[in-house]
């Protein structure tokens, strides 16, 4: 399944820039964290894209969810088209640009960031920085995910959740750090006074994280 996404591509392309791919949450769009790029660094590659399920109010999903059928709150099946739909992707896109010896980094918030997880923790030799935000690891996802702790040392989390987020509760936010302890993962987790967003605060932070 081939992705819609915006590009913003910097003036030089080698095989060891960076690229940075993005996934959006529910019911909004590739505009979304595009955002974000004026204040990333000016030689990665940065890519957004579009989920590819049609929602209300012209946005887009990655799967259904059922709010009020806790047992089935995520359509799994679904889930697991738009991961194969976004790692396909990734896959094309690096290989476009002839990505050898390039860094690739995954920044997704709260749907988006539920992909994130999976993504990194089931192919972790793809990734290395990795933003989840207003998100969390979702268990009917992670079923086969990588173990082995020296795979998995190149992997930096960022994990930022809102204290009052009324979607994804606090409580299941938290569930990442257990699991990235468990996992022996390099992580940061960072709690903000905020509801279901990012605010200024957390912005700064993920910058940070994306500078280093």
């Amino acid at each position: 399944m081939n992705l819609d996404y915006i590009v913003r591509e910097p003036e030089n392309i080698t095989s060891q820039t960076t690229i940075l791919f993005m996934l959006h949450g529910y019911g909004s769009n590739e505009q979304d964290l595009f955002s974000f790029r004026e204040t990333l660094p000016e030689d990665w590659i940065i890519v957004s894209f579009r989920a590819p399920k049609a929602t209300q109010f012209e946005g887009f999903s990655w799967y259904d969810i059922d709010f009020n059928d806790p047992e089935n709150f995520i359509n799994v099946e679904q889930a697991n088209e738009s991961l194969n739909a976004v790692l396909e992707n990734i896959l094309k896109i690096v290989n476009h640009y002839g990505l050898t010896e390039a860094k690739t980094h995954l920044c997704g918030f709260s749907q988006g960031g539920i992909l994130c997880y999976a993504l990194a923790l089931k192919y972790p030799e793809m990734f290395n920085y990795v933003a989840c935000l207003s998100a969390y690891p979702e268990e009917k996802l992670l079923k086969d995910i990588v173990k082995d702790k020296k795979k998995l040392e190149r992997l930096r989390f960022f994990v930022s959740h809102g204290t009052d987020d009324a979607v994804i509760p606090m409580e299941w936010g938290r569930k990442a750090a257990d699991l990235l302890y468990d996992l022996s993962c390099y992580f940061t987790f960072r709690e903000y006074m905020s509801g279901h967003g990012v605010n200024q605060k957390n912005y700064m932070d993920l910058m940070e994280f994306f500078s280093k």
